[in-house]
């Protein structure tokens, strides 16, 4: 199964507005490795996805994505402090909270309507 081998993999994330996408997203903390007119991608640690200059609407309201983070509340700091859900009119910015399955979960729509999950691993109570 060597020949099997798994090098990356990367989901296709639809932007309406491509530029004002792309300053979300390096505003948001990721790096923009390269980019054209109709593809761009983005780092963040050694993980990555592509931006796409495409938008359907029921595509992008139900697009989903998660990060697992070491520190939600320093990404929280970050999107609060930048005033990202005002500066990019989003739908949702929610600070971090425990949900059900327990992880502490922020939750932050992109310009798009993309729901992003950004998450972190609650400390053990001392």
């Amino acid at each position: 199964m060597e020949n099997h081998k798994v090098l990356d993999l990367k989901a296709f994330v639809p932007a309406k507005d491509f530029d004002l996408s792309r300053r979300f997203y390096s505003d948001l903390g990721f790096t923009e490795k390269w980019h054209n007119d109709q593809v761009a991608e983005f780092e963040a640690g050694s993980f990555r996805f592509l931006l796409q200059n495409f938008y359907a609407k029921g595509l992008a309201e139900n697009f989903m994505m998660q990060l697992h983070v070491q520190d939600g509340d320093a990404w929280w700091k970050r999107i609060s402090d930048a005033e990202l859900k005002e500066r990019y009119q989003l739908q949702m910015a929610k600070p971090p909270a425990i949900q059900p399955w327990g992880l502490r979960v922020l939750y932050i729509s992109d310009p798009s309507g993309v729901l992003w999950h950004i998450a972190d691993t609650p400390r053990a109570a001392t």
